[in-house]
């Protein structure tokens, strides 16, 4: 349920009518726009006297809510959440851009390739410790060695760095990460999400395989349940019938999940394809439909990557896309005001 106040609600009125509501077993998010502040309800609102509610004089509308999330939906907050990470901002005017190896290798090359992709224009370092891989045999990342690589690079650059956490029991190693992710194959983990809930990160989630908007919402709102309101979205492509690209980019995420949830999208163009010359127009393309932000893989010598070197791009062609897709980003801007 949500409660829409009239402007400037009488401030003994409103402690009066959050007092009753808390009574009742209800918890209250307050969210102050440009032009109302709105009290989302959370609880068993079922047996609140709607008309009751309505009838008071600070009060403009009440309306019951029927999507089963609530934290995240754009109805309890109407304003776009913008999280901050001190030297940068994930949503509201600036484009994100989060790029780096898919997979930690060695100090020496995740220090070079941060360099090179904050010269271009990137705002945050990524990079795998720990790797879910489909195949036992495959490289499974260095694990706390590569969390302490990044963060050497995170101190060589200062770029806010993002890594993939897999398992509860890696989470006291993560204390001195800027931001959790969680991959497509934990997305309903819920044993991690409720954790992640409960830290002072902001949390990542990644969409699953074969997950549906409402399903990758619910694993959100479980983050948010928890306490931790900084979530980020992020779309990476979706398992279909296609074999061609490694997945299919879902771009009609972008402009659905901004109608859903007031919670910045970002877009990875690397994962969802497997091909490094399919990056470049699936960016722009996210860009131009409005995404917060882009998460894209970064090599060195993709030839000889540990980790899905075929959809990592060169610094050497990283560096032009960036300055396109901020480019596009500030036209878009342009053209919206």
């Amino acid at each position: 349920m949500i409660v829409v106040l009239k402007h400037d609600p009488n401030r003994a009125q409103l402690d009066s009518l959050k007092a009753w509501l808390q009574e009742k077993g209800i918890t209250i998010h307050e969210s102050i726009g440009h032009s109302n502040t709105i009290l989302g309800l959370v609880g068993d609102t079922s047996k609140l006297d709607i008309d009751l509610i309505a009838a008071l004089d600070i009060v403009e509308a009440v309306k019951r809510v029927q999507e089963p999330y609530k934290n995240a939906n754009r109805k309890f907050h109407p304003e776009d959440t913008v999280i901050d990470l001190g030297c940068t901002t994930i949503g509201g005017d600036e484009l994100t851009i989060m790029a780096g190896p898919c997979s930690v290798e060695t100090e020496e090359q995740v220090v070079a390739i941060a360099k090179a992709v904050k010269a271009s224009g990137a705002t945050m370092l990524r990079g795998g410790a720990f790797k879910p891989r489909t195949s036992p045999y495959s490289f499974q990342g260095l694990g706390e060695r590569g969390l302490e690589i990044l963060k050497v690079a995170r101190q060589e650059t200062g770029l806010p760095i993002v890594t993939e956490l897999m398992d509860l029991s890696q989470l006291p190693l993560f204390k001195d990460v800027d931001v959790i992710q969680i991959g497509a194959r934990n997305m309903q983990n819920f044993d991690l999400l409720k954790a992640v809930g409960h830290q002072d990160r902001p949390v990542m989630i990644k969409r699953g395989m074969s997950a549906t908007y409402e399903e990758w919402l619910m694993s959100a709102e479980y983050v948010m349940s928890g306490g931790n309101e900084n979530v980020i979205l992020c779309e990476r492509g979706i398992r279909t019938f296609e074999s061609y690209t490694r997945n299919t980019l879902d771009l009609a995420a972008i402009p659905v999940m901004q109608r859903l949830t007031h919670l910045p999208i970002i877009i990875d163009p690397s994962h969802a394809t497997g091909k490094s010359w399919l990056v470049e127009p699936l960016a722009m393309g996210a860009v131009a439909t409005g995404c917060a932000g882009l998460q894209i893989e970064v090599h060195n010598d993709p030839a000889h990557a540990l980790c899905d070197g075929p959809q990592s791009l060169r610094p050497e062609d990283f560096d032009p896309l960036a300055k396109k897709l901020l480019a596009l980003h500030a036209a878009m801007k342009g053209l919206e005001g």
